[in-house]
């Protein structure tokens, strides 16, 4: 263990500070649910927008893109497109404006705008609810697993166990460091809320660029003196059909066994799979998570456009300089790396044991405390969310609908324990973060496009179809991993028909939602897509309302936003490996990417959510 006292001193500042920023927010958050659940719709897009890419830049998610660029180099750039990444392009483009319009606390309570109240549509909030909290109880475990291994390395359990009054089995190490750290989050989170967990995480976002830069750095200095030794194919982000190019052979050899294992060596079916997977995913909104409530805590509509666009902007290059960084330090010193565990050799040890190998006094205790950083903000933004759904949309819409503050925040607390100990229980049922990321992203949320994606572009879709299809799509995510074999995204296809079909089948065969529900939404939120009977109607009884017709330019935007999202990526990374030709090539495209989204995505922001005029809109939804 290479812990000094210097590096514990930086680590132990760090979480002083964080948990004394939820002290101070703590007054402000009782002031009442809003204030609690959404920081008072108050905080600047900026803020927001560090928030949030504080909150993607766990340790979890860091681990896992390390061990990608380690395996698959410049290729690994495209799975994240699991998640899928480009979905913060849909949401600065217009989802999130879109979202932003509603004026909800949850995307729970977003149903009841879009299909009113009563029937299916009580239904169909109760089943976001329910998975919201399982989307939430698996990232929480998911982080919970990748901070416990990630400390181990730093606190071998024979230098604890000595002071632990009780044993704990090698397997469990990993959870038990978990839960400590875990506290911390639960701490802060729970006492200040929205604001308490933007500002922490801004200061968090700090501590993590200085040590990315750090580690870019130490990375490129390295490369001074040594040469990297991988395959050709490493150093290219374009591929075919196969892996078959990206032979380890002779190399490290352990690692032809890993590329086998994870299932992606038909990388162009993966790669097509994931692309439509991510499509659908995008155009269906954001999740109801941490991301969905920062965007539904921004001032206004133009501001979650701005805070979606700004997260890409600061998290993709701070990101990828630490992951390439780490990663050309390991693949120097592979030897030094100690990457064995219980179930033989770990490649999601590599950031750990990096930064252990390599990593000087000083400066391992602030690359420590940015992603442990990395990993609070994401765990309290997780938890927040959870505990939006169960204070707002079980708690006060079944139990207590005239709750005091002091109870409503009571409720918080205790809402937010429980959420932690739950994920603790299922984190001991997963075996690796990958496994519980697959689940999630290809299986769980694969249940969630259809429904989803129909609700914003369908006007005669309703809360029947809505309930079906979800309860369609959710029930066989939880099923099939028990009864295919292989990457979970493979069976995706099936899980999204069995999806649509009870999407389809439940609309059709239920009458339409009430006329003035439908017209109240498409008048607040104007979507684009299928809405020409109710944009009639809206424009029959007010001449000032018009249709949205900017789907041309906002799928064009996207396809732009996405190109400059890949650019962002690669430079970080062509800047530490030294291929300057095309790291020039890519800043010329950013900087074409940049003019052109100034004059289609910025300078329209204002005129694209300009409002009708408040008595007008009032008048049309009391007729």
């Amino acid at each position: 263990m290479k812990l000094t006292a210097i590096d514990v001193g930086i680590v132990l500042l760090y979480l002083v500070a964080v948990a004394s920023i939820g002290l101070i927010m703590q007054r402000r958050a009782k002031v009442n649910k809003d204030a609690y659940l959404l920081g008072g719709n108050t905080l600047p897009w900026y803020a927001l927008g560090l928030s949030n890419a504080s909150g993607m830049f766990d340790i979890s998610g860091t681990m896992w893109m390390v061990m990608l660029s380690f395996v698959y180099g410049l290729k690994s750039i495209w799975i994240p497109w699991l998640w899928p990444s480009f979905n913060q392009i849909f949401l600065m483009m217009f989802l999130a404006a879109w979202l932003r319009r509603s004026n909800v606390t949850t995307g729970a309570e977003w149903m009841l705008t879009r299909f009113g109240r009563g029937g299916y549509a009580n239904k169909s909030h109760g089943i976001v609810v329910v998975f919201a909290l399982i989307s939430c109880l698996g990232f929480l475990a998911y982080g919970f697993i990748g901070l416990g291994k990630f400390v181990e390395i730093f606190v071998p359990w024979a230098y604890v166990q000595p002071y632990i009054p009780f044993e704990v089995a090698a397997e469990f190490v990993p959870h038990f460091y978990g839960l400590v750290f875990t506290s911390f989050a639960v701490f802060y989170s729970i006492l200040g809320g929205m604001a308490s967990i933007v500002w922490a995480d801004v200061l968090q976002f700090v501590i993590m660029t200085v040590a990315a830069v750090v580690i870019g750095v130490m990375a490129m200095n390295n490369l001074d003196t040594a040469a990297l030794n991988v395959p050709e194919a490493w150093r290219t982000p374009f591929f075919g059909a196969t892996l078959q190019d990206l032979d380890w052979t002779g190399i490290i050899d352990e690692v032809n066994v890993k590329i086998n294992q994870d299932g992606y060596s038909m990388f162009g079916v993966f790669f097509m799979l994931m692309v439509f997977k991510g499509i659908l995913a995008s155009v269906a909104g954001p999740t109801p998570n941490y991301d969905m409530q920062k965007i539904l805590s921004s001032r206004s509509p133009q501001d979650a456009a701005k805070m979606s666009g700004f997260v890409s902007l600061v998290l993709i290059p701070t990101r990828y300089l630490m992951i390439i960084g780490f990663t050309v330090l390991a693949l120097l010193n592979y030897q030094q790396l100690n990457l064995q565990s219980p179930s033989g050799i770990d490649f999601e040890r590599i950031l750990p044991a990096a930064i252990q190998n390599f990593a000087p006094t000083g400066v391992m205790g602030l690359i420590l405390a940015g992603l442990l950083a990395a990993f609070i903000g994401t765990f309290a933004g997780t938890l927040n969310a959870a505990q939006a759904y169960i204070v707002n949309d079980i708690y006060l819409k079944y139990v207590n609908p005239n709750a005091t503050n002091t109870t409503v925040s009571r409720m918080n607390y205790t809402t937010g324990v429980v959420v932690v100990l739950i994920s603790v229980a299922i984190s001991f049922f997963a075996k690796d973060v990958n496994t519980i990321l697959q689940w999630i992203v290809a299986g769980l949320y694969g249940g969630y496009i259809s429904a989803n994606v129909l609700k914003w572009y369908w006007w005669r879709f309703n809360s029947s179809g809505f309930f079906w299809g979800m309860l369609a799509g959710i029930l066989p995510a939880l099923i099939f991993p028990y009864i295919f074999d292989g990457l979970d995204l493979y069976y995706f296809p099936l899980l999204l028909v069995i999806s649509l079909a009870g999407s389809i089948i439940g609309t059709l065969t239920s009458p339409p939602t009430d006329v003035e529900t439908l017209k109240s939404f498409y008048l607040s939120v104007r979507p684009w897509g299928f809405w020409k009977p109710i944009a009639e109607l809206v424009k029959a009884e007010n001449p000032e309302a018009t249709e949205n017709k900017n789907f041309k330019r906002d799928m064009f935007n996207v396809v732009i936003g996405v190109l400059g999202q890949m650019c962002l990526t690669l430079a970080p990374i062509y800047l530490v490996i030294r291929m300057h030709t095309e790291l020039y090539v890519t800043l010329g495209i950013l900087l074409v990417v940049c003019l052109i989204l100034k004059k289609t995505w910025w300078d329209k922001l204002d005129q694209n959510n300009a409002a009708i005029p408040k008595h007008k809109k009032d008048a049309l939804v009391t007729r």
